[in-house]
């Protein structure tokens, strides 16, 4: 008989102080990840084709530049699963801690790599390696952020307090957004390539040593302390146990299943459009640079209202209606901005305008659903490493490799209809997703079973009952 399995009532007290350093760790952490991200991506799109991948076709070398992007998120599944295990095992304060050091120390270190002027092939293999060590860290970030978070926030309020780990992207989009436009305004293409493309990375420090220092006061999740410190050894062992075999019972978990397929609607449309797009309007359109830059910036502030609204009205009306509308919105107008946004003979602002919607909905108004529902679809006996894995599945084939093959298709086709196609496609998935997924609006987060996991008993745990 299945049986779902949840504790008593009682739970560790925090204060509104400690959610607040919860939410700005969250935060910090968030901004942190997406302003590599976001430093990467539009690095790869505009300069590092020059500065790594100097001695190939102007196409190949933007191909190979997202392929290097791509790198990162083959090691994020890596870990996603060790930093995931190891924070329904030891706890989700210590893995944050881990995470954000790895991410903000190799952030930092590509703005010091020599470049391939300067030693050849082991320039764009030392990037490579950089990547990869960065994507390990990230694996488990935002997960961990986002669990941690809606552990934290009471009910009621888990949408709109957790949109601030989302919103978090948009200040990590901006800001990295922000120095690369200041870059191109400032700096000659010369002093861009000779040095200015160093500055971004090594600027990120600061929100490294801030985050660093926060994590190190923050309490650790009340949730997960009442689930390791209250439960009966009997419950304990049993936790155990399914963590041993959490891989195999997750890939049967019609959860993770549907959390992967939201995850990778909003993940291969911020590919398309936060990477790709970029490179395309400027390597192969010759639109100025400053265009999807200055978009994605102002996109980014516009995002401030955005994503704090709908985790708002999430918490009004539940998860799944905001993410069928948004995902709907998101097919619709795919086809119509993109055909502006590639028309030449259309006025930058309205080039620009149509950047900002695109990206509006189609990527940080998903996002802003997506934390909070993914953590409350999982049990908390795993809620942490499924929820990384789910989101870095899903990210892994739609932002990982994503742009490479918009790059090849559109390549091939010398067209760019497949931006179109394959934007469609992702949103479908998700809207999919959206429609099956059950309504996880305040679900218990004490509750050990997923929530797509059919009930038959309840089992309270401290006085156990059936």
């Amino acid at each position: 008989m299945n049986t779902i399995t949840k504790l008593d009532n009682t739970q560790p007290e925090r204060s509104t102080s400690d959610l607040v350093k919860a939410a700005v760790s969250g935060w910090l952490g968030t901004a942190l990840e997406f302003m590599d991200f976001q430093l990467y991506s539009l690095g790869a799109a505009l300069v590092f084709h020059e500065i790594f991948f100097p001695e190939q076709s102007a196409a190949m070398a933007l191909i190979l530049a997202m392929g290097t992007y791509g790198a990162g998120y083959i090691a994020r599944i890596a870990g996603a699963f060790f930093f995931g295990r190891m924070g329904d095992t030891i706890g989700r304060k210590k893995v944050l801690f881990i995470t954000i050091t790895m991410m903000g120390i190799c952030t930092t270190l590509i703005g010091v790599l020599p470049t391939y002027a300067q030693i050849g092939i082991f320039a764009p293999l030392l990037l490579v390696l950089l990547r990869i060590i960065q994507g390990l860290g990230a694996g488990a970030e935002i997960s961990g952020a986002g669990t941690m978070l809606a552990e934290y926030a009471p009910k009621g309020k888990r949408g709109v307090i957790s949109s601030l780990v989302a919103m978090g992207t948009n200040c990590g989009t901006l800001s990295a957004t922000a120095i690369w436009a200041v870059m191109f305004f400032v700096l000659s293409k010369e002093e861009l390539l000779a040095w200015g493309w160093r500055v971004p990375f090594l600027a990120s420090v600061v929100v490294m040593i801030f985050a660093i220092w926060l994590r190190l006061n923050l309490k650790e999740s009340p949730v997960f302390e009442k689930v390791n410190d209250e439960a009966p050894a009997t419950v304990g062992k049993q936790h155990a146990a399914d963590n041993t075999h959490s891989l195999g019972a997750m890939f049967t978990s019609k959860s993770f299943w549907l959390a992967t397929g939201l995850r990778f609607g909003q993940a291969g449309n911020s590919g398309l459009i936060q990477t790709f797009l970029a490179g395309y309007l400027v390597q192969t359109l010759l639109f100025e640079k400053s265009v999807p830059t200055d978009a994605l910036m102002i996109s980014s502030v516009i995002g401030f209202i955005t994503i704090p609204f709908l985790g708002w009205l999430s918490d009004k009306i539940g998860r799944r209606i905001p993410y069928i509308i948004v995902s709907i919105s998101s097919i619709i107008l795919a086809y119509p901005m993109l055909s502006m946004i590639m028309d030449k003979s259309n006025s930058v602002n309205v080039i620009m305008a149509s950047i900002i919607i695109i990206h509006n909905v189609a990527v940080l108004g998903l996002f802003a659903l997506e934390n909070i529902t993914m953590a409350e679809m999982f049990g908390a006996r795993n809620r942490f490493t499924r929820m990384a894995i789910s989101k870095e599945a899903g990210g892994l084939v739609a932002v990982g490799f994503g742009p490479v093959l918009a790059g090849i298709f559109v390549n091939m086709t010398d067209s760019w209809w497949p931006i179109v196609v394959m934007m469609i496609s992702y949103s479908i998935v998700g809207l999919l997703s959206a429609v099956l997924m059950p309504e996880v609006k305040d679900r218990d987060l004490s509750l050990l079973e997923d929530a797509a996991e059919p009930a038959q008993a309840t089992r309270v745990v401290k006085g156990l009952h059936v």
